[in-house]
């Protein structure tokens, strides 16, 4: 087990020998886990302080400046307080910068719901040019983050604090606006992403022992989103249910609403934080407390 946020910074410090990679924080290199990149190659890391416009706005300069350029703060800083820079600096101007967002959701725990982020995904995703993308483990931290750097414009790579399970293997593949299909089960769909993914893959397993078998839809590109693998779902599958560590309203259950709406309409059950603010605890506690277990997933069955 590993937090996307350490297999981030191991990322970093592995890719580093590239000369033109360069790597910012906002005075949470610890914590995002660039120190790792920063102990190994000091003169490409950049701490700007606790100022995440100019995080963002140095980030893009650099990034126009032909430089590799990865960016990271907490989720809730970066969507929150650096909305202005992202939207009219990294998007308007399509700037091939890659901004790496930890410690998203309620997993953050105890630093309790100032510093919990359940609106990014809203956030980014209605940001023209934006793609938005969340891993559910290690490898597909890295998997990603290596596809981000080939990918031109801007990303919003979405991690997170606590550890999770390790789901995906070194064969595994992704793609921008892909998803990857755990099962064939026709009783129902588990869409979900980031560390949600562990936990639909555990009641997928339970359902499987009570003789319901469903499929499990790690939607990873949130946008753009993986329109032909939902709709499949849709119309192969009984009951549809999603969750995810952010609010319901702008989260991937809206997202699958939409696609439904428009081109297979369906129920969707969303299983997510409910139009609140979060509460400080243990990831574990914090995730009991809104459903977001595998018991909640079952229930829904």
């Amino acid at each position: 087990m590993k937090s996307t946020r350490k297999a981030y910074g191991e990322f970093l410090a592995e890719v580093g020998e590239d000369s033109n990679i360069v790597v910012l924080d906002a005075d949470l290199a610890g914590a995002t886990k660039t120190d790792m990149f920063m102990k190994k190659y000091p003169q490409r890391h950049i701490d700007v302080g606790i100022a995440e416009q100019d995080l963002v706005g140095t980030a893009c300069g650099l990034a126009l400046a032909g430089k590799t350029v990865f960016a990271s703060t907490f989720a809730m800083f970066m969507a929150g307080r650096a909305y202005d820079q992202i939207r009219n600096t990294a998007a308007y101007s399509h700037v091939n910068v890659n901004l790496c967002a930890t410690h998203a959701g309620v997993m953050v725990g105890e630093d309790g719901p100032t510093h919990q982020c359940i609106e990014d995904v809203a956030l980014m995703n209605v940001v023209p040019t934006m793609k938005v993308l969340s891993p559910a483990d290690d490898i597909s931290t890295k998997k990603i983050l290596k596809m981000c750097m080939k990918e031109e414009g801007p990303k919003y790579i979405r991690l997170g604090r606590s550890d999770v399970e390790d789901i995906y293997d070194e064969n595994a593949q992704f793609s921008i606006g892909g998803s990857n299909v755990f099962g064939d089960g026709k009783d129902g769909t588990i869409f979900a992403y980031g560390p949600t993914v562990a936990i639909a893959l555990q009641a997928q397993k339970e359902l499987k022992e009570k003789g319901i078998e469903v499929r499990v839809v790690d939607l990873y590109s949130i946008k753009p989103v993986d329109r032909k693998t939902i709709i499949k779902c849709a119309t192969e599958t009984e009951k549809l249910v999603s969750i995810e560590d952010h609010s319901v309203i702008g989260g991937i259950g809206s997202i699958i609403s939409n696609v439904l709406c428009e081109e297979y309409p369906k129920k969707l059950e969303k299983i997510g934080i409910n139009d609140r603010f979060g509460k400080s605890g243990s990831a574990k506690q914090v995730y009991e407390y809104f459903g977001l277990t595998k018991e909640n997933i079952v229930s829904k069955f």
